[in-house]
């Protein structure tokens, strides 16, 4: 019961069910249209990394970093670091739910600021899960529309991670050097056995994702490894996800046999440079998980649709799932007025919105 209402609960995917709906009057779906090595890869990136949630991995390196940390800028700069590598390996949306609680918990405690490290933590978990191919689950649909190498898909990612590195540690650089106690390391101990066995089908799910392997292996390797471990993890599926997916493939089949759409569409992604603006933009509106498959099925540039993605995560509080579970996870456990966070928040987001908008819109022009 408990799924079934997280299911329901989920904004995004009932608005997916609204207009797949309404599609079906006038056209019906193709079952070729059905991009299913790309559903078998997210079901399988989702249970990887509830195994890993469930392992308490990242738990365990927050606390073993932030022990060492002195003041605040170097707890502001672990953070969101963590949440950088954190996002590459576990998503942006897992980054957010474990860290946020992690640091407020610790804010609270010394009377540390709230707002601007937990949206650093947010925009470290979107930097960092843009970088790899399964870090943002529209990265795998791009993969899998383009049939992406490893090798291309990383001269993609690298320049971006780089840049936006850069800008954040410009930032850290305004955070004063506020004393703290260093933080006592928690008892959380890491059994090491199923963390291995996980990382082994971790790597083993890379070769599917870029179809070295039939993806349905890790998939299937990845939900008897959860069940082994514990049956229960097999509920923290986002299910709602998978049939956003889905719902949004029904979708697009049914819209491309509707010629005055697809001449619609066309006509704003026309270029590299549309197709680029179209994804930002589009995601701000809808999220960037379904705007990039609605772009993906009408445009051939598959590295400004990268780029516009995940760039098009930051800003609006739909941009990205992860943007509405650190406002979600910021109401749970902050303290300070939740008014003044939105705020905050949002100018924040939007600034670095436009600022990566221009540092992307830069990687295309000049070829980086």
């Amino acid at each position: 019961m408990t799924v079934l209402k997280n299911i329901a609960k989920d904004r995004i995917l009932q608005i997916t069910v609204l207009i797949t709906v309404i599609s079906l009057f006038f056209a019906r779906p193709r079952f070729a249209d059905i991009n299913f090595h790309t559903l078998w890869s997210v079901a399988a990136m989702l249970t990887i990394i509830q195994i890993y949630a469930y392992l308490h991995v990242l738990d365990v390196l927050a606390y073993k970093l932030t022990s060492i940390a002195d003041n605040t800028r170097k707890l502001n700069m672990l953070f969101t670091a963590l949440a950088v590598i954190a996002g590459m390996f576990l998503g942006n949306d897992i980054t957010a739910l474990t860290l946020i609680p992690l640091y407020l918990n610790i804010a609270k405690r010394y009377k540390l600021p709230q707002i601007l490290p937990v949206t650093l933590i947010g925009m470290g978990a979107n930097i960092g899960a843009a970088f790899t191919p399964w870090g943002n689950p529209h990265n795998i649909f791009l993969v899998s529309r383009y049939n992406v190498s490893p090798l291309k898909f990383f001269e993609w990612s690298v320049p971006y991670l780089i840049l936006s590195l850069i800008i954040m540690l410009l930032v850290f650089l305004f955070i004063p050097k506020k004393e703290i106690p260093t933080q006592k390391t928690e008892p959380i101990r890491i059994s090491w056995r199923p963390t291995i066995i996980t990382t082994v089908v971790f790597i083993f799910f890379f070769f599917g994702v870029f179809r070295a392997i039939d993806i349905i292996w890790p998939l299937i390797v990845a939900i008897v490894l959860a069940l082994a471990i514990n049956p229960r993890i097999m509920l923290k599926i986002d299910c709602a996800l998978l049939l956003t997916f889905t719902g949004f493939f029904i979708f697009i089949s049914d819209i491309q046999q509707i010629p005055a759409i697809v001449n619609l569409i066309h006509d704003m992604v026309y270029s590299e440079i549309s197709t680029y603006f179209a994804s930002t933009i589009s995601s701000q509106v809808m999220s960037n998980v379904p705007s990039t498959i609605l772009v993906g099925k009408f445009t051939n540039y598959a590295q400004a649709l990268f780029l516009g993605s995940n760039i098009g995560g930051f800003g609006s509080a739909i941009g990205s799932m992860a943007n509405m579970l650190v406002l979600k996870t910021f109401n749970q456990h902050g303290s300070v007025s939740k008014k003044k966070f939105f705020i905050q928040w949002t100018i924040m987001q939007f600034a670095g919105l436009i600022i990566l908008t221009i540092v992307g819109l830069g990687l295309l022009i000049f070829r980086i």
